[in-house]
């Protein structure tokens, strides 16, 4: 297989059928699997309400100690999984009002977690709508990596190549990072974004800036500055490392399309995605994204449907001779870093000619 993961238009060839989708998607109607799940949605929240009020009381009885580091750990992990409710908002998954989810979506994202929902869900939208198509999904469009070989030719600095050849070494230690790129890219987008939704905007610069200002005092007045310092990057490293690691593996090393590609929505989106095995624990550690095949074909399903939509997709990927592609959690890991790795061994023109 080529270092590009890449499917040319002609081994697509005939893929045009639309009624192939359209079939699965009437068996998944009349289940029932797309129906809102209210109740599930409560106790999550709730649940998640649950573990972020001991995580701040710990907080308040510990005081200024370096245990705190422990509390920040504790906190990463909350604050991935308010993430993942908010990702479901962002998706119309928990409520059939668009409001109601765009309510939570923002308290989830801007107050809680401190990133703007509607940039997030702005660029997700685009990755759903064309997953690992070069040029149109920005999940593969960052500076950092390079996900085919024409990234690393593009690439004109000696920094830039460099880090390319090493960056199969350099991913997960970059995910640390991801947390504040996140933040970053949040405050970024409601500063200098379009000027439609201003009012939409604004509501969200001040949900993010009440989270901003109050995550600081509260660290800087309970806390010396050096245990701030401290309790900000390990909240944050390790909050970006979880919110990456339960991203990367659903797309990263799976096949990357061309502008020439021609493919209907089912092997869209199929072809291009791969699940995660495991139980009830992979679930909640993945926040449902474990099943990203599923989702990407029920992007508004709620995630506790997924699970039990899965041997319907399985059975109609085999029906139409698709790879319902799986692995393991570490499983999928290798995969990546083998992608990468080829990717950054590809040979810089400029290098060449040297």
């Amino acid at each position: 297989m080529a270092v590009t993961r890449s499917v040319s238009a002609e081994s697509t060839e005939g893929t045009d059928r639309g009624s192939d989708y359209a079939a699965l998607a009437r068996q998944v109607r009349q289940a029932g699997l797309l129906d809102r799940r209210p109740a599930y949605y409560t106790a999550k929240i709730a649940a998640n309400a649950v573990l972020l009020a001991a995580g701040c009381t710990a907080f308040a009885l510990l005081g200024r100690s370096w245990y705190q580091l422990l509390v920040a750990a504790f906190l990463a992990v909350v604050f991935t999984q308010i993430a993942f409710v908010g990702h479901d908002a962002g998706h119309r998954q928990i409520a059939g009002s668009r409001r109601v989810n765009d309510l939570l979506g923002v308290i989830h994202g801007n107050l809680l977690v401190g990133l703007s929902y509607g940039w997030w869900v702005a660029k997700h939208n685009r990755h759903h709508a064309n997953p690992n198509h070069e040029g149109r999904d920005p999940d593969i469009a960052g500076s950092a990596i390079a996900f085919t070989p024409d990234h690393v030719r593009a690439r004109r600095g000696v920094l830039g190549r460099a880090l390319a050849r090493a960056q199969a070494y350099l991913f997960f230690p970059m995910l640390l990072l991801e947390g504040i790129h996140l933040h970053v890219a949040s405050v970024q987008a409601l500063i200098g974004g379009p000027a439609r939704r201003s009012r939409s905007r604004v509501a969200e610069g001040l949900l993010l800036g009440i989270h901003l200002a109050g995550y600081l005092t509260i660290l800087f007045v309970v806390l010396s500055p050096l245990q701030a310092v401290a309790f900000i990057a390990v909240h944050q490293c390790l909050f970006g490392l979880y919110m990456g690691c339960s991203f990367a593996p659903n797309h990263k090393g799976m096949p990357i399309f061309s502008d020439e590609s021609k493919l209907d929505y089912l092997r869209r989106q199929v072809l291009t995605s791969r699940n995660i095995r495991g139980g009830r624990l992979t679930d909640f550690a993945l926040g449902g994204l474990n099943y990203q095949i599923e989702h990407h074909l029920f992007p508004s399903m709620p995630r506790p449907s997924l699970r039990r939509v899965q041997p319907l997709v399985r059975a109609h990927c085999r029906l139409h001779d698709l790879p319902h592609q799986e692995s393991t959690v570490l499983g999928s890991y290798t995969q990546v870093i083998r992608h990468l790795h080829s990717v950054g061994a590809t040979r810089h023109p400029i290098a060449d000619a040297q």
